[in-house]
């Protein structure tokens, strides 16, 4: 399969274009103008019979029963001549944009139900444009609610995957059609893919990790869209985030250290103790998944219990590893393993991690007996680009700067979480 979400661009007006063509010897050069009025030539008639002319492929005109996630799809390629507008029952302008192949037109919301809609679409071959009318679907009885755990306005780190979840699982031959409605905007522009875990939940990731500074829109343009073969989703879900500074904990094993990155730097070398041999932590690419000051950690195992509030916690599984205060073993941190498959620092270096850290920034461990378990977690990073996008249904796509007149979506945790391992 190939993979992910497309994203809306703004629709570029060209009213004239000005050419300048001059030579640095020869007087004799005039500078030449293109345009729409009069005065400065345009096309003839004869030249715009023969550009291409738009015209609406879906819906059909007078057609019935449309979903309320349509998009209006062109039956020629005009680029940026393609002028479309669409207007309800009441005249109201419903704003919208085209993609940037310039195939269809995604309005910025979903359309109301049992709505008549005109929709008229123009271009330089044909000024006068065709227009259309349809009726939206009525409101289904059965609908899936969709959702995502990030917060809007927040700062993320380099490594937030976006997490969608789906009331109901999204059977294979939806998938496509589904993932091409999870429209994600980046300013500056970066390659992406969605990736599904399964039915229920879909990542995700930029090719590379964000870069600092970006800003984030997310779409999930599914009200109205068939997301079962008997469900709809239930509504539009938008969120907006921003990317803070590049935070990278890397831990080796072998020298129970871990070293901490800001934006590059090296600014601070944390001695560690990680899983025993009974518990060991997992080696891999991580995500810091959530953070708390306090937290009661609790044993299942019979043969090994434990219950013990803990401090300064920062998850990294669905399993229950964590980065925390441990001080009843700071004598043996640096120098060997004794905990439940977290990773103890000492409560003045665990507190220092807390300070810096956001959620979604990158934990690395290395060395290890025990591999990462895909799904354990956000464990987006812990495959290449090319086997990550093997699980889309749609190919990478670069996330554009936000278009105007575009609503923005998007996360929650991979898996259930387990009990914590001190």
């Amino acid at each position: 399969m190939g993979v992910s979400a497309r994203a809306l661009a703004t629709i570029a007006a060209l009213t004239g274009v000005a050419v300048l063509a001059a030579g640095c010897s020869n007087d004799e050069v005039k500078p030449k103008w293109t345009g729409t009025d009069a005065s400065g030539g345009g096309p003839s008639a004869s030249a715009s019979a023969e550009l291409p002319k738009a015209a609406f492929a879906a819906p059909t005109d007078g057609a019935s029963d449309v979903s309320t996630a349509t998009e209006l799809s062109l039956q020629a390629t005009p680029g940026a001549n393609a002028q479309v507008s669409l207007t309800d029952a009441s005249g109201a302008t419903v704003a919208g944009g085209l993609r940037p192949d310039g195939t269809t037109w995604v309005p910025a919301a979903q359309l109301k139900y049992g709505t008549q809609y005109t929709a008229t679409v123009s271009s330089a071959g044909d000024t006068a444009g065709k227009k259309i009318t349809f009726t939206t679907m009525a409101k289904p009885g059965k609908t899936v609610n969709v959702s995502t755990g990030i917060s809007d306005n927040k700062t993320y780190g380099v490594a937030m995957p976006i997490v969608v979840r789906f009331g109901s699982s999204v059977p294979q031959e939806l998938r496509a059609s589904v993932e091409k409605r999870l429209l994600v905007t980046a300013d500056p522009p970066q390659v992406g893919t969605w990736h599904w875990f399964n039915g229920g939940e879909i990542h995700y990731r930029p090719k590379e990790y964000w870069t600092t500074g970006t800003k984030i829109n997310v779409r999930l343009a599914v009200g109205g869209l068939q997301l079962t073969k008997t469900g709809w989703g239930t509504k539009d879900v938008t969120s907006t985030f921003s990317i803070g500074d590049k935070i990278v904990m890397t831990t080796d094993d072998k020298t129970h250290q871990m070293t901490v990155e800001q934006n590059g730097q090296v600014v601070k070398t944390i001695p560690v103790s990680l899983g025993k041999a009974k518990t060991p932590s997992s080696s891999g690419h991580m995500v810091v998944m959530d953070k708390n000051q306090s937290e009661l950690f609790v044993g299942t195992d019979p043969d090994d219990p434990y219950r013990e509030t803990v401090y300064w916690t920062q998850r990294m599984t669905s399993g229950g590893e964590y980065i925390h205060s441990a001080p009843w073993s700071v004598d043996s941190q640096g120098k060997r393993n004794v905990s439940h498959g977290c990773t103890n620092v000492s409560e003045s270096n665990a507190k220092f991690l807390y300070n810096l850290t956001k959620i979604g920034d990158i934990v690395i461990v290395k060395n290890t007996p025990r591999k990462l378990a895909w799904g354990n977690g956000w464990t987006d990073w812990d495959k290449s680009w090319d086997e990550y996008v093997k699980g889309s249904a749609l190919p990478p796509q670069t996330a554009t700067a936000s278009p105007s007149g575009s609503a923005p979506a998007s996360a929650s945790a991979s898996g259930s979480a387990s009990a914590p391992a001190a």
